[in-house]
């Protein structure tokens, strides 16, 4: 593989391939638009009760993980889809592993969303 030099341009070509990737998760994958809406949910919800600087922090991170996961799965069924579009036992089991991740991340983020949302609208009754 050949080696570029550094060019403004190439990194802004590839800030834009980045962007229009992420456009791209959200116009195509229904998933990833239940977790946009969730993650604005949950950042209305941290301005509403002025959360700290810390827990925002881990907010942010969760739900960036929920994001990657789903980048990273679609990425894997869309390359396997093209691979072997019929079903192939083996393709099925690594799209379900990576559908998993995303499951887990979700629920990670869920519980992170409770340990930081339970007690503070518990004190507000």
């Amino acid at each position: 593989m050949k080696s570029e030099n550094f060019s403004v341009k190439s990194r802004l070509d590839s800030f834009r391939f980045a962007f229009h990737g992420l456009w791209s998760l959200l116009i195509n994958e229904h998933n990833s638009r239940i977790h946009l809406l969730a993650a604005v949910i949950a950042v209305v919800i941290g301005i509403v009760l002025k959360i700290n600087s810390l827990e925002w922090c881990l907010l942010t991170i969760v739900t960036g993980v929920v994001f990657i996961t789903e980048l990273l799965n679609s990425s894997l069924e869309t390359i396997a889809d093209i691979v072997d579009p019929e079903l192939n036992e083996q393709i099925k089991k690594a799209k379900d592993y990576a559908a998993a991740a995303v499951l887990i991340s979700a629920i990670i983020a869920v519980i992170t969303g409770g340990i930081i949302f339970i007690p503070k609208i518990i004190t507000l009754f």
